[in-house]
């Protein structure tokens, strides 16, 4: 079954074309059940589920969906506002670092800017020695 194609005008060309595109998807879905249907035979003919031979991601069966990880930087000037700490900074966040004397670490929940600073401890004084001296030789 030649077509000259060169015979055929705009109009007839897009109508063949669309005829062969409804055409192509017709066979492609037939190709696809065929296709299903000796994988479930070779599958039962072998006593398997098709859940063994390809497990899903995350093992046997989906464990629903993850739970919510607790807060852990309130914003200073808005307690409700909180920040698990994974993910983009939130805006809040950003705003109070630039601030001065605002860290990180002063907006953690249950941080040191909630709770009295421990006292610092003086460190002792280095105190300057010579050289080690080796034990001597016998």
């Amino acid at each position: 079954m030649a077509i000259n194609l060169d015979s055929l005008s705009p109009a007839e060309l897009q109508a063949l074309i669309k005829s062969a595109e409804a055409q192509m998807q017709a066979a492609r879905k037939n190709h696809i059940q065929e296709v299903r249907t000796k994988i479930e035979g070779l599958l039962k003919s072998a006593g398997l589920t098709i859940d063994e031979v390809y497990p899903r991601r995350g093992g046997q069966g989906s464990k629903g969906p993850k739970a919510a990880v607790a807060p852990k930087y309130r914003n200073p000037e808005n307690p409700a506002q909180t920040w698990s700490g994974r993910g983009k900074r939130p805006l809040w966040f950003s705003e109070a670092l630039k601030k001065k004397g605002v860290t990180a670490d002063s907006m953690l929940i249950g941080s040191a800017a909630t709770k009295p600073a421990p006292a610092k401890k003086v460190a002792p004084k280095a105190t300057k020695k010579g050289p080690a001296k080796k034990p001597a030789k016998k």
